[in-house]
């Protein structure tokens, strides 16, 4: 079985407009050490003390299996020959959003890739004709690996493309996008044969939905929590019975350090036999707001994340009003006894009441920073965590918290941070959770809710297509 290497450092973006502008160079260097997976994970602490960058372009992986005797799962080059391979929403959506992926045959035509491939924009395809010279002056092998995204009506969204599908510190990845200013942006990535960070790890499905003990020896624990709701939101109902086959789920994991966190990159169900991808998701890093899970066809499944701190028996209250007292009035009535009357008073309900036992363990929702730990007033003890884009999410009435939390500390989502209680004015044990923007409460369970936190923005497509065309398996034959 061959390694891949995968260590993205981005080398140069291309700003081109009305007016062409010159091209400037970002350079970053991603070296990791070598490491044994088993010890690996246990080098990421769960809280830090300072910021640690969320944003990584370092790819590299190397293969740890459960079932070695399997048939081989690795990014094997001889597998990028397959031309179709297309991801889409389940039937019955409206098709907006839409990635393509493939290997296209090489030509004397290369330069004509996008329109051969879909794409029906006349500006992107010349301006990839004049770009690209070089990058094609650069292939190796015999076809060229790409990822596609379209939106509706066929607007193009994003493209990636390697020059050739062997990946070594000769790789280079190109991602195609259109810019808000109009024009489009290139961003070029080189593989680089040092950086060891990610690793692939093959877990048998069955382990993942009902053996957490046996995927915790081989992540850590915040990554098991992370692993069973991603998998959970992908799996394929139509395919009910796949935990009675021998059915994988594929991972392509950084362990992180004492600077980075741990994170899964990539979460494939694969059928180990025929190859055959039943489901997957890809994590997007972004820099101005926590970075998202999102599926082969571009959709995201990061609010059910953020609205599940706890495993909790129910739900007992949502947002609106609840009666807050009442008491007797007497109303005069003309020559007659007063007339006595229940006035009622009522105030406003911002949050999820999720009723659970006392002691029931609570999670961050999100990576973020701890601004307030203690008591305060009516949320009794109460847990704030800030997240980047101005988000914040609460955690009131708890019994108790994490003793390694402090007002400062950065916890990574899927932390232990405190326990169900009754504090503050509280009518019985449940967790009082609450997500605001900006200061301002949002309603998580609404669906007129759509934050920028769970929508494929503009600038997460091309994120997308380059982390399924290096880290997707790939087509087979």
């Amino acid at each position: 079985m061959s390694f891949l290497i995968k260590a993205l450092n981005v080398t140069g973006l291309i700003f081109v407009g009305l007016i062409m502008l010159s091209e400037s160079v970002l350079v970053s260097s991603a070296q990791a050490q070598q490491a044994n997976p088993a010890t690996q994970k246990r080098k990421a602490p769960q809280v830090k003390q300072k910021a640690a960058s969320t944003v990584q372009s370092g790819i590299k992986f190397k293969d740890s299996f459960i079932d070695k005797s399997s048939k081989s799962m690795s990014l094997n080059p001889e597998l990028f020959k397959r031309v179709d391979g297309q991801y889409s929403r389940e039937e019955g959506d409206n098709f907006d959003y839409r990635i393509q992926r493939g290997c296209m045959q090489r030509s004397f035509n290369e330069s004509n890739l996008p329109a051969n491939i879909g794409v029906v924009d006349r500006s992107f395809n010349e301006f990839f004709k004049t770009q690209s010279k070089g990058f094609f002056d650069r292939m190796r092998g015999n076809c060229i690996p790409y990822a596609l995204a379209l939106g509706a009506r066929d607007r193009f969204e994003s493209l990636s493309i390697m020059n050739g599908p062997l990946q070594d510190s000769k790789t280079e990845v190109w991602t195609f996008t259109p810019s808000v200013a109009g024009g489009f942006l290139i961003q070029q990535d080189s593989l680089k044969e040092e950086s060891k960070r990610f690793t692939e790890i093959q877990i048998p499905l069955n382990d993942v939905l009902y053996d957490p003990k046996k995927v915790g020896d081989q992540l850590p624990v915040e990554l098991v929590w992370e692993l069973n709701s991603v998998i959970k939101q992908i799996y394929p109902e139509e395919n009910n019975a796949l935990e009675n086959t021998r059915s994988i789920v594929r991972l392509i994991v950084d362990f992180g350090d004492k600077e980075r966190w741990a994170q899964i990159w990539a979460a494939e169900i694969i059928d180990p036999s025929s190859q055959e991808i039943f489901s997957s998701a890809f994590w997007v890093a972004r820099s101005d707001i926590p970075g998202g899970f999102y599926t082969a066809s571009g959709e995201s499944i990061e609010r059910t994340f953020w609205t599940n701190p706890l495993s909790y028996r129910r739900i007992s209250r949502g947002v609106g009003s609840v009666r807050a007292s009442s008491k007797k009035v007497a109303a005069p009535k003309n020559g007659t006894a007063p007339v006595v009357a229940l006035q009622q008073r009522y105030r406003a309900h911002m949050g999820i009441d999720y009723s659970a036992p006392i002691g029931t363990p609570i999670f961050s929702v999100a990576t973020g920073k701890v601004v307030h730990l203690g008591y305060s007033g009516a949320f009794g003890n109460l847990i704030i965590l800030e997240h980047p884009g101005n988000y914040r999410t609460y955690y009131a009435h708890l019994s108790n918290y994490n003793p390694e939390l402090a007002i400062g500390n950065e916890v990574r989502r899927g932390l232990e941070i405190g326990y169900v209680g009754s504090t503050g004015r509280s009518t019985g044990p449940h967790l009082h959770f609450e997500l605001r923007k900006d200061g301002v409460y949002v309603d998580p369970y609404s669906p007129k809710t759509q934050l920028d936190l769970w929508n494929m923005r503009d600038s997460d497509s091309g994120l997308l297509t380059r982390e399924i065309l290096l880290l997707g398996t790939p087509i087979k034959n």
